[in-house]
């Protein structure tokens, strides 16, 4: 098998495409760089010259309000200029395939793509190609399908790093819809390559993916047991779009089993943080008073994002 599109031979980052086979080395100096970051938006000004003359396509094939508004803020605040594709409304409905566009893009010079993508690959595609073609454009995945999500989860290691200090210590649960969530899979990789000693799913046996105990997983499907002196709940969104038939009773009965209450947050650690990819559906998987709540980093997340994106495309624009 050749080496993975996304490291250079020498194994720095050329994409960042997945966690998964990512070294706890990249991800932990991926996490320092971003905390360079973070009081950037506290200047007056908030901007630094890293990627001053350098573009950036946003290419999302798919709607997120949050993630692209958030790459767009840390490729200004870097200094780059930032294009927005609504590709929804152009070329590839006009059956251009998707690498004829990557070409078209990568010839008015291109450095970068963020890309967000319904199926599962397509970032990878678009990497092996600008690497066989022989382009240095990065490529960054910005969600593809239900396989990664890289930056959010490097940034929901960010924030618990940030809060917990010490990964070592932990035990972190991931409760809800497992089966559709990119964003779990990218947290499990991560969290136990930085060596948290007990990760746990928590759902209903219908919305758990086969084989997570190979991932290194404890499986719960009785939320109380699963939250049990746990340090930090990832809530995740029950993801209605992508379900295909009934996987699930109704929103209340799931509130009921699996939402987030005060009461079951009690089941945790008193100081443990509770988080959120968003956007949430309160009521769903998590009761309004545990998201605004005292115990809730789900805020925190958001600006932690930018920094943490800051910090994946200056390192892969070399610096």
């Amino acid at each position: 098998m050749s080496r993975h599109p996304q490291l250079h031979e020498d194994g720095a980052l050329r994409h960042l495409l997945t966690l998964e086979g990512l070294p706890a080395s990249l991800m932990t100096r991926i996490l320092d760089t971003a905390t360079s970051f973070v009081s950037v938006a506290d200047r007056e000004v908030k901007k630094v010259p890293l990627l001053r003359g350098k573009s950036v396509f946003n290419l999302f094939f798919e709607n997120s309000t949050r993630t692209r508004t958030t790459f767009e803020i840390a490729a200004k605040r870097l200094s780059a200029d930032v294009v927005n594709l609504n590709i929804n409304a152009s070329s590839t409905s006009k059956g251009e395939s998707l690498l004829d566009t990557i070409d078209n893009l990568a010839a008015m010079q291109a450095d970068m793509f963020v890309v967000r993508h319904a199926q599962s690959g397509a970032p990878y595609q678009i990497a092996e190609h600008l690497n066989k073609t022989g382009s240095n454009a990065r490529v960054i995945n910005a969600g593809d399908g239900q396989h990664a999500h890289p930056t959010q989860g490097l940034l929901d290691m960010y924030t618990i790093r940030h809060y917990k200090k010490d990964f070592t210590q932990l035990r972190v649960a991931i409760v809800g819809d497992l089966l559709h969530s990119r964003v779990a899979r990218s947290d499990i990789h991560a969290l136990t390559t930085l060596g948290v000693p007990e990760v746990r799913a928590i759902g209903p046996q219908t919305l758990l993916p086969a084989g997570l105990e190979h991932l290194g997983v404890q499986v719960y499907t009785d939320m109380r047991a699963g939250l049990k002196d746990v340090d930090v709940v990832i809530m995740l969104r029950l993801q209605n779009e992508r379900m295909q038939g009934a996987l699930l009773p109704s929103a209340q009965e799931y509130f009921h089993a699996f939402g987030l209450t005060p009461e079951k947050l009690r089941l945790a650690k008193p100081d443990a943080i509770v988080m959120h990819p968003g956007p949430m559906n309160r009521g769903v998987e998590i009761d309004s008073a545990v998201a605004d709540g005292p115990q809730s980093v789900i805020l925190s997340q958001v600006t932690f994002g930018i920094a943490v994106r800051m910090a994946v495309m200056s390192i892969l624009a070399g610096h």
